[in-house]
Protein backbone atom coordinates (compact mmCIF):
# COMPACT_ATOMS: atom_id res chain seq x y z
CA UNK A 1 0.00 0.00 0.00
CA UNK A 2 1.32 3.47 -0.89
CA UNK A 3 2.07 6.23 1.58
CA UNK A 4 -0.69 8.90 2.19
CA UNK A 5 0.58 12.26 0.91
CA UNK A 6 -1.08 15.22 1.96
CA UNK A 7 -3.51 17.87 -0.43
CA UNK A 8 -2.56 21.51 -0.37
CA UNK A 9 -5.90 23.45 -0.30
CA UNK A 10 -5.75 27.43 -0.95
CA UNK A 11 -8.36 29.61 -0.08
CA UNK A 12 -6.48 33.07 -0.21
CA UNK A 13 -8.35 34.22 -3.13
CA UNK A 14 -5.60 36.30 -3.67
CA UNK A 15 -2.81 33.77 -4.11
CA UNK A 16 -0.48 32.99 -7.12
CA UNK A 17 1.17 29.40 -6.84
CA UNK A 18 4.81 29.32 -8.22
CA UNK A 19 7.57 27.55 -7.32
CA UNK A 20 11.14 27.48 -6.70
CA UNK A 21 12.84 24.41 -7.90
CA UNK A 22 10.92 21.54 -6.54
CA UNK A 23 9.24 23.57 -3.98
CA UNK A 24 5.78 24.82 -4.50
CA UNK A 25 5.22 28.63 -3.32
CA UNK A 26 2.01 30.73 -2.14
CA UNK A 27 2.26 34.27 -2.81
CA UNK A 28 0.48 37.08 -2.00
CA UNK A 29 0.89 40.39 -3.19
CA UNK A 30 4.55 38.97 -4.76
CA UNK A 31 5.40 38.00 -0.94
CA UNK A 32 5.92 34.04 -0.09
CA UNK A 33 3.41 33.55 2.35
CA UNK A 34 3.58 29.56 2.46
CA UNK A 35 6.25 27.09 0.99
CA UNK A 36 6.37 23.02 0.64
CA UNK A 37 8.32 20.18 -1.25
CA UNK A 38 6.44 19.09 -3.93
CA UNK A 39 7.47 15.45 -3.06
CA UNK A 40 5.02 15.87 0.25
CA UNK A 41 2.30 16.15 -1.89
CA UNK A 42 -0.18 14.50 -3.62
CA UNK A 43 -2.50 17.28 -4.96
CA UNK A 44 -3.35 20.86 -5.36
CA UNK A 45 -7.33 22.48 -4.53
CA UNK A 46 -6.98 26.21 -5.07
CA UNK A 47 -10.77 28.03 -4.48
CA UNK A 48 -12.21 31.01 -5.48
CA UNK A 49 -9.24 32.68 -8.49
CA UNK A 50 -5.88 31.61 -7.27
CA UNK A 51 -3.51 32.04 -9.78
CA UNK A 52 -0.73 29.46 -10.96
CA UNK A 53 2.28 29.97 -13.30
CA UNK A 54 2.77 27.57 -15.92
CA UNK A 55 6.48 26.49 -14.37
CA UNK A 56 4.32 25.14 -11.37
CA UNK A 57 1.97 23.64 -13.68
CA UNK A 58 4.52 21.73 -15.64
CA UNK A 59 6.11 20.86 -11.98
CA UNK A 60 3.21 19.22 -10.69
CA UNK A 61 2.53 17.37 -14.69
CA UNK A 62 6.02 15.59 -14.06
CA UNK A 63 5.47 14.69 -10.42
CA UNK A 64 1.95 13.38 -10.82
CA UNK A 65 0.47 15.91 -8.55
CA UNK A 66 -2.96 17.10 -9.55
CA UNK A 67 -3.75 20.85 -9.77
CA UNK A 68 -7.26 21.37 -8.90
CA UNK A 69 -9.60 24.93 -9.04
CA UNK A 70 -13.29 25.08 -7.85
CA UNK A 71 -15.02 28.35 -7.57
CA UNK A 72 -16.02 29.76 -3.92
CA UNK A 73 -18.62 27.79 -3.60
CA UNK A 74 -16.95 24.39 -4.02
CA UNK A 75 -18.13 23.75 -7.84
CA UNK A 76 -15.44 21.94 -9.87
CA UNK A 77 -13.71 24.19 -12.91
CA UNK A 78 -10.76 22.75 -14.02
CA UNK A 79 -7.58 20.36 -13.13
CA UNK A 80 -4.43 20.02 -14.86
CA UNK A 81 -2.55 16.48 -14.16
CA UNK A 82 0.20 14.27 -15.79
CA UNK A 83 0.21 11.79 -17.96
CA UNK A 84 -2.44 8.93 -17.28
CA UNK A 85 -0.47 6.03 -15.90
CA UNK A 86 -1.30 1.95 -16.03
CA UNK A 87 -1.73 -0.26 -19.04
CA UNK A 88 -3.67 0.83 -22.03
CA UNK A 89 -5.38 -2.44 -22.39
CA UNK A 90 -6.64 -2.21 -18.27
CA UNK A 91 -8.66 1.47 -20.06
CA UNK A 92 -9.60 -0.57 -23.46
CA UNK A 93 -11.23 -3.41 -20.56
CA UNK A 94 -13.12 -0.63 -18.89
CA UNK A 95 -14.20 0.92 -22.20
CA UNK A 96 -15.75 -2.60 -23.07
CA UNK A 97 -17.15 -3.01 -19.61
CA UNK A 98 -18.87 0.35 -19.84
CA UNK A 99 -20.53 -0.58 -23.16
CA UNK A 100 -21.56 -3.66 -21.56
CA UNK A 101 -24.81 -3.25 -19.93
CA UNK A 102 -24.91 -6.62 -17.72
CA UNK A 103 -21.50 -5.84 -16.58
CA UNK A 104 -22.25 -2.00 -15.69
CA UNK A 105 -25.54 -3.37 -13.98
CA UNK A 106 -23.61 -5.69 -11.99
CA UNK A 107 -20.56 -3.10 -10.82
CA UNK A 108 -23.54 -0.76 -10.50
CA UNK A 109 -25.01 -2.80 -7.73
CA UNK A 110 -22.02 -3.27 -6.06
CA UNK A 111 -21.48 0.26 -5.73
CA UNK A 112 -24.72 1.25 -4.82
CA UNK A 113 -25.21 -1.64 -1.84
CA UNK A 114 -22.39 -0.34 0.37
CA UNK A 115 -23.52 3.22 -0.10
CA UNK A 116 -27.31 1.65 1.29
CA UNK A 117 -25.63 -0.62 3.82
CA UNK A 118 -22.91 1.96 4.97
CA UNK A 119 -26.26 4.76 5.34
CA UNK A 120 -27.94 2.40 7.28
CA UNK A 121 -25.05 1.58 9.42
CA UNK A 122 -24.88 5.93 10.14
CA UNK A 123 -28.59 5.58 11.08
CA UNK A 124 -28.30 3.02 13.01
CA UNK A 125 -25.47 4.49 15.35
CA UNK A 126 -27.23 7.21 16.03
CA UNK A 127 -30.27 4.71 16.80
CA UNK A 128 -27.50 3.11 19.49
CA UNK A 129 -25.46 5.68 20.79
CA UNK A 130 -28.43 8.86 21.45
CA UNK A 131 -31.57 6.13 22.10
CA UNK A 132 -32.27 9.08 24.39
CA UNK A 133 -32.93 11.99 22.04
CA UNK A 134 -33.85 10.46 18.15
CA UNK A 135 -37.44 9.26 17.16
CA UNK A 136 -36.72 5.40 17.73
CA UNK A 137 -39.54 4.33 15.51
CA UNK A 138 -39.03 6.74 12.83
CA UNK A 139 -35.63 5.67 12.47
CA UNK A 140 -36.03 1.77 13.10
CA UNK A 141 -38.80 2.45 10.11
CA UNK A 142 -36.23 4.07 8.04
CA UNK A 143 -33.56 1.17 8.97
CA UNK A 144 -36.32 -1.56 8.18
CA UNK A 145 -37.32 -0.08 4.95
CA UNK A 146 -33.77 0.45 3.61
CA UNK A 147 -32.52 -3.22 4.49
CA UNK A 148 -36.15 -4.36 2.38
CA UNK A 149 -34.46 -2.58 -0.83
CA UNK A 150 -31.07 -5.02 -1.21
CA UNK A 151 -33.37 -7.80 -2.42
CA UNK A 152 -34.65 -5.63 -4.97
CA UNK A 153 -31.31 -3.83 -5.90
CA UNK A 154 -29.61 -7.53 -6.29
CA UNK A 155 -32.61 -8.43 -8.84
CA UNK A 156 -32.27 -5.04 -10.60
CA UNK A 157 -31.49 -5.72 -14.40
CA UNK A 158 -30.89 -2.31 -15.51
CA UNK A 159 -28.72 1.06 -14.45
CA UNK A 160 -32.39 2.98 -14.81
CA UNK A 161 -33.64 0.41 -11.92
CA UNK A 162 -30.50 0.59 -10.05
CA UNK A 163 -30.58 4.41 -10.02
CA UNK A 164 -34.16 4.27 -8.76
CA UNK A 165 -33.33 2.06 -5.44
CA UNK A 166 -30.54 4.68 -5.10
CA UNK A 167 -32.99 7.32 -5.19
CA UNK A 168 -35.54 5.58 -2.80
CA UNK A 169 -32.95 5.21 -0.23
CA UNK A 170 -31.47 8.33 -0.70
CA UNK A 171 -34.98 9.86 0.28
CA UNK A 172 -35.34 7.66 3.08
CA UNK A 173 -31.66 8.51 4.69
CA UNK A 174 -32.29 12.26 3.97
CA UNK A 175 -35.48 12.38 5.74
CA UNK A 176 -34.18 11.18 8.73
CA UNK A 177 -30.99 12.67 8.57
CA UNK A 178 -31.83 15.41 11.02
CA UNK A 179 -32.47 12.93 13.62
CA UNK A 180 -28.60 12.59 13.84
CA UNK A 181 -28.22 16.46 14.39
CA UNK A 182 -27.84 16.32 18.42
CA UNK A 183 -27.03 20.64 18.41
CA UNK A 184 -27.24 23.58 16.39
CA UNK A 185 -30.62 22.20 14.62
CA UNK A 186 -32.07 25.46 14.13
CA UNK A 187 -29.21 26.18 12.13
CA UNK A 188 -28.35 23.17 10.15
CA UNK A 189 -31.41 21.24 10.26
CA UNK A 190 -31.84 19.83 6.43
CA UNK A 191 -35.42 20.61 4.76
CA UNK A 192 -34.38 18.29 1.75
CA UNK A 193 -31.25 18.03 -0.43
CA UNK A 194 -30.48 20.56 -2.62
CA UNK A 195 -27.39 21.90 -4.80
CA UNK A 196 -26.28 23.77 -7.55
CA UNK A 197 -26.50 25.75 -5.40
CA UNK A 198 -27.19 24.79 -2.03
CA UNK A 199 -29.74 27.09 0.03
CA UNK A 200 -29.17 26.16 3.29
CA UNK A 201 -26.07 25.59 5.42
CA UNK A 202 -26.25 21.98 6.06
CA UNK A 203 -26.64 20.94 2.10
CA UNK A 204 -23.60 23.88 1.47
CA UNK A 205 -21.69 22.01 3.81
CA UNK A 206 -22.27 18.28 2.03
CA UNK A 207 -21.76 19.49 -1.19
CA UNK A 208 -18.53 20.60 -0.36
CA UNK A 209 -17.26 17.30 1.52
CA UNK A 210 -18.26 15.67 -1.39
CA UNK A 211 -16.15 17.80 -4.28
CA UNK A 212 -13.77 17.56 -1.69
CA UNK A 213 -14.20 13.28 -1.59
CA UNK A 214 -14.68 13.27 -5.57
CA UNK A 215 -11.65 15.19 -6.10
CA UNK A 216 -9.80 11.97 -4.00
CA UNK A 217 -11.83 9.47 -6.24
CA UNK A 218 -10.57 11.40 -9.48
CA UNK A 219 -6.92 10.99 -8.27
CA UNK A 220 -7.15 7.50 -7.12
CA UNK A 221 -8.42 6.13 -10.36
CA UNK A 222 -5.98 7.77 -12.53
CA UNK A 223 -3.06 6.86 -10.19
CA UNK A 224 -3.94 2.96 -10.83
CA UNK A 225 -4.65 3.47 -14.56
CA UNK A 226 -8.21 3.88 -14.79
CA UNK A 227 -10.37 6.50 -16.69
CA UNK A 228 -12.71 8.55 -14.03
CA UNK A 229 -14.59 9.88 -16.80
CA UNK A 230 -15.98 6.36 -17.76
CA UNK A 231 -18.29 5.10 -15.23
CA UNK A 232 -20.60 2.46 -14.91
CA UNK A 233 -23.32 3.94 -12.86
CA UNK A 234 -23.36 7.46 -14.00
CA UNK A 235 -23.96 7.92 -17.35
CA UNK A 236 -21.58 9.79 -19.55
CA UNK A 237 -21.78 13.37 -19.76
CA UNK A 238 -19.40 15.99 -21.19
CA UNK A 239 -16.64 16.88 -18.23
CA UNK A 240 -18.40 14.52 -15.85
CA UNK A 241 -15.90 12.78 -14.04
CA UNK A 242 -18.31 9.48 -14.12
CA UNK A 243 -16.42 6.55 -12.90
CA UNK A 244 -15.42 9.00 -9.93
CA UNK A 245 -18.95 9.47 -8.89
CA UNK A 246 -19.44 5.73 -9.14
CA UNK A 247 -16.46 5.01 -7.07
CA UNK A 248 -17.16 7.99 -4.35
CA UNK A 249 -21.11 6.69 -3.91
CA UNK A 250 -19.63 3.56 -1.01
CA UNK A 251 -17.59 6.11 0.78
CA UNK A 252 -20.12 9.39 1.14
CA UNK A 253 -21.32 8.24 4.33
CA UNK A 254 -18.15 7.54 6.37
CA UNK A 255 -16.02 10.22 4.55
CA UNK A 256 -18.62 13.01 4.31
CA UNK A 257 -21.78 12.92 6.12
CA UNK A 258 -20.42 11.62 9.15
CA UNK A 259 -17.92 14.49 9.05
CA UNK A 260 -20.71 16.63 8.25
CA UNK A 261 -22.00 15.79 11.93
CA UNK A 262 -19.03 16.22 14.02
CA UNK A 263 -18.59 19.11 12.88
CA UNK A 264 -21.82 20.24 13.62
CA UNK A 265 -22.45 18.23 16.74
CA UNK A 266 -19.27 19.36 18.74
CA UNK A 267 -19.91 23.01 17.21
CA UNK A 268 -16.65 23.20 15.25
CA UNK A 269 -18.74 25.03 12.81
CA UNK A 270 -21.68 27.45 13.40
CA UNK A 271 -24.39 28.57 11.24
CA UNK A 272 -23.19 32.04 11.57
CA UNK A 273 -20.02 30.97 9.17
CA UNK A 274 -22.18 30.87 5.97
CA UNK A 275 -23.15 33.80 4.00
CA UNK A 276 -26.73 33.76 2.03
CA UNK A 277 -25.62 35.53 -1.70
CA UNK A 278 -28.26 37.63 -3.99
CA UNK A 279 -28.80 34.65 -5.95
CA UNK A 280 -29.79 32.50 -2.71
CA UNK A 281 -26.99 30.08 -2.30
CA UNK A 282 -25.14 29.65 0.75
CA UNK A 283 -21.62 29.46 1.10
CA UNK A 284 -18.85 29.11 3.61
CA UNK A 285 -16.82 31.98 4.69
CA UNK A 286 -12.86 31.76 4.80
CA UNK A 287 -12.69 30.71 8.49
CA UNK A 288 -15.46 28.09 8.43
CA UNK A 289 -14.18 26.59 4.75
CA UNK A 290 -10.39 26.28 6.34
CA UNK A 291 -11.77 24.98 9.87
CA UNK A 292 -13.65 22.01 7.34
CA UNK A 293 -10.20 21.31 5.65
CA UNK A 294 -8.62 21.10 8.52
CA UNK A 295 -11.04 18.51 9.80
CA UNK A 296 -11.16 16.70 6.51
CA UNK A 297 -7.29 16.53 6.24
CA UNK A 298 -7.58 14.80 10.09
CA UNK A 299 -10.08 12.84 9.34
CA UNK A 300 -8.13 11.19 6.61
CA UNK A 301 -5.33 10.37 8.97
CA UNK A 302 -7.21 8.45 10.76
CA UNK A 303 -6.77 4.57 10.96
CA UNK A 304 -8.98 1.57 9.81
CA UNK A 305 -8.54 -1.91 9.15
CA UNK A 306 -9.59 -2.30 5.58
CA UNK A 307 -12.70 -4.52 5.62
CA UNK A 308 -11.80 -6.74 2.32
CA UNK A 309 -7.79 -5.96 2.94
CA UNK A 310 -7.85 -7.06 6.54
CA UNK A 311 -4.67 -4.20 6.99
CA UNK A 312 -4.52 -1.00 8.62
CA UNK A 313 -4.28 1.99 6.41
CA UNK A 314 -5.22 5.57 6.62
CA UNK A 315 -8.77 6.70 5.87
CA UNK A 316 -7.55 8.98 3.28
CA UNK A 317 -6.28 5.59 1.33
CA UNK A 318 -9.73 3.99 1.14
CA UNK A 319 -10.65 5.38 -2.28
CA UNK A 320 -7.28 4.48 -3.58
CA UNK A 321 -7.42 0.84 -1.90
CA UNK A 322 -11.00 1.12 -3.82
CA UNK A 323 -9.52 1.60 -7.26
CA UNK A 324 -7.18 -0.57 -7.00
CA UNK A 325 -9.54 -3.37 -6.19
CA UNK A 326 -11.29 -2.62 -9.05
CA UNK A 327 -8.64 -2.44 -11.39
CA UNK A 328 -7.46 -5.67 -10.01
CA UNK A 329 -10.81 -6.91 -10.70
CA UNK A 330 -10.88 -5.94 -14.30
CA UNK A 331 -7.50 -7.16 -14.98
CA UNK A 332 -8.98 -10.87 -13.82
CA UNK A 333 -7.26 -10.88 -10.87
CA UNK A 334 -10.37 -10.94 -8.54
CA UNK A 335 -13.63 -12.81 -9.73
CA UNK A 336 -15.78 -9.80 -8.57
CA UNK A 337 -15.05 -6.47 -7.10
CA UNK A 338 -15.06 -5.63 -3.37
CA UNK A 339 -16.87 -2.21 -2.28
CA UNK A 340 -16.18 -0.57 0.87
CA UNK A 341 -18.40 -1.51 3.48
CA UNK A 342 -17.80 0.80 6.83
CA UNK A 343 -17.72 -1.93 9.63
Amino acid sequence: MRRLLNTLYVTIPEAYLACDGENVLIKVQNEVNFRVPVHNLEGIVCFGFAGASPKLMKLCCGRNVALSFLSEYGTFMGRVSGKLSGNVLLRRTQYRWADDATISTRLAQRFIAAKIVNSRALLHRALRDHVDVVEIDQLERAIGLMAGMMPRLSDASSGDVIRGIEGEAANVYFANFNQMLLAQQDAFRLKDRNRRPPTDPMNALLSFLYTLLAHEATAALESVGLDPQVGFLHRDRPGRASLALDLMEEMRPHFADRLALTLVNRRQITGKGFVVKESGAVIMDDATRKEVLTAWQKRKQEEITHPYLEEKIPLGLVPYAQAMLLARHMRGDLEDYPPFFWK
